[in-house]
């Protein structure tokens, strides 16, 4: 063959494929985290005595955190160096989760939790920011968002099986323990494999405060109200003022940086039709899937009585169907098709299996039922998270890509905290109706309330992925430049002869 390695072949370093796995780790260990604490709930409430309305917290504390500080960290890792933040993020969630996992008290833990949300909100950006700037040439880009699309996707999966397995083997404590030696290994990891990229001080410019504080007040504001409405119901006057501010609080902050010359958020970057379509892509698919999440695990373990670890291993087709999707469909396409093909049938494949959940009943077949249902979302979320991670930071300034990497994050954890207030708000007041004219003493009338709840709350979750498909179909209208497949199929066949 006469093919001649492209410049990016020649220049190619296997160690950039260890630096994905470094990268890889850390974006698993940030997305599991958000659920494997879950399982482990109540035996840490149990362990510290947590009263039932303060256990929330476990969870809230870490997603107030994480999402309210997302674009904060994610414009401080592009002042002041990726690798620098990156590195630091992870050291810093490994002494969060050993101080969670020694907790004595639930001020403790719950102090803990906030923490790893904080040092997750500094780790997160920057693991997308390096991605992105690490791999530039079509095929690497598009098998390495393929590998970080399918993590971003089965995360929350992997976490629930994780969460059963060492709380019902081992302790609750693990599901935070587990997280120092991986966290400590992959800064190791961090600081041989990722390339320098620290800002001089001459070179560096100041962080937008006023900005920060708008931009994080608006989207802690929107996560603390959200996650409130849960136990307050949406008309309560907190969840309101704390929903208004938020919103008012943001577009306040839009206006503050159409001034800035060097802006936390840059508007450009939101406003980019493709950049913006995939965010809210991400966002809406996400509301869907934490739903998911929620109704199944009450599903499988309340109502069909699977203990913590098979409600896990529930999950495992789902799993392996997004890392399939994701890995296997979407990066092999990505360079040859227009991204919305890619992203609307996914969100319409992700649609169909909530279709199929919104049939379910007390004595319905795991294998009949739910099991094909896992399996369509799964198919349907690779198809979404992959190219939507790509185009969040494709043709973005390598100044802010830890600004854009930071808004498509942010766009998943306000997705999970709507999509878990909102869906659950739904099912509960359907529960309740359905309870009021009948025998509600009568356990099997109960499950069947509960179960009735879940389908109409995942009817609902069904609309909001198609309402997505369509917002996809209209603002998404990327396309891979001319010639983009076959500069990637030269490349791997030049790689391959050298």
């Amino acid at each position: 063959m006469s093919s001649q390695p492209t410049p990016d072949v020649q220049a190619a370093d296997p160690r950039r494929w260890w630096a994905l796995a470094v990268i890889a780790i850390a974006q698993l260990m940030i997305v599991l985290d958000a659920t494997i604490v879950n399982i482990a709930l109540p035996s840490a409430q149990k362990d510290l005595g947590i009263s039932d309305g303060n256990r929330q917290w476990v969870i809230t504390a870490y997603t107030l955190a994480f999402g309210g500080l997302l674009l904060l960290g994610g414009r401080i890792g592009d002042l002041f160096g990726r690798k620098r933040t990156f590195t630091i993020g992870l050291l810093g969630f490994a002494l969060a989760s050993a101080l969670g996992g020694f907790a004595v008290d639930s001020v403790m833990l719950f102090a803990a939790r906030a923490l790893q949300g904080a040092f997750g909100a500094l780790l997160a950006p920057s693991a997308l920011g390096l991605l992105s700037t690490t791999f530039t040439n079509p095929r690497e880009r598009a098998t390495a968002f393929g590998i970080f699309g399918a993590i971003a996707g089965a995360g929350a999966g992997i976490g629930l099986i994780a969460g059963g397995l060492l709380t019902e083997y081992l302790d609750w404590r693990w599901c935070l323990f587990v997280n120092v030696p991986v966290s400590i290994a992959a800064a190791l990891g961090a600081y041989s494999l990722l390339k320098r990229d620290h800002i001089d001080k001459s070179h560096r410019v100041r962080l937008d405060l006023p900005g920060a504080f708008l931009g994080c007040g608006g989207l802690l504001a929107i996560v603390f109200g959200t996650s409130e409405a849960e136990s307050r119901g949406w008309g309560d006057w907190l969840v309101l003022t704390c929903l208004l501010g938020g919103v008012a609080l943001l577009a306040i902050f839009v206006l503050v940086e159409r001034r800035t010359p060097h802006a936390l958020l840059p508007t450009h970057i939101v406003g980019d039709r493709n950049r913006g379509g995939a965010a809210l892509s991400v966002g809406l698919a996400v509301v869907g899937m934490f739903g998911l999440f929620l109704f199944l695990t009450y599903y499988l373990q309340v109502v069909k009585g699977y203990s913590p670890v098979m409600a896990g291993v529930a999950f495992l087709p789902m799993v392996g169907a997004i890392i399939l999707s994701s890995t296997g469909i979407a990066a092999r396409l990505m360079t040859r098709i227009p991204s919305r093909a890619l992203i609307v049938p996914g969100l319409l494949l992700a649609a169909a299996g909530m279709a199929l959940l919104t049939q379910m009943k007390v004595d319905s077949s795991y294998a009949a039922l739910v099991l094909p249902a896992e399996i369509l979302l799964g198919l349907g979320m690779g198809l979404v998270f992959m190219p939507s991670m790509s185009l969040a930071t494709l043709g973005v300034a390598p100044d802010e890509v830890g600004a854009a990497s930071a808004t498509i994050n942010s766009s998943q954890q306000v997705g999970g905290s709507i999509g878990i207030a909102l869906l659950n708000t739904i099912a509960a007041s359907v529960t309740t109706t359905y309870l009021v004219s009948r025998n509600a003493a009568d356990p099997l009338v109960q499950a069947q309330g509960a179960v009735h709840g879940y389908a109409v709350a995942t009817g609902v979750a069904m609309g909001i992925l198609l309402g997505a498909a369509v917002i996809a179909f209209l603002l998404i209208n990327h396309r891979p430049a001319p010639g983009e497949a076959d500069r990637k199929d030269a490349a791997s066949e030049a790689q391959v002869l050298a």
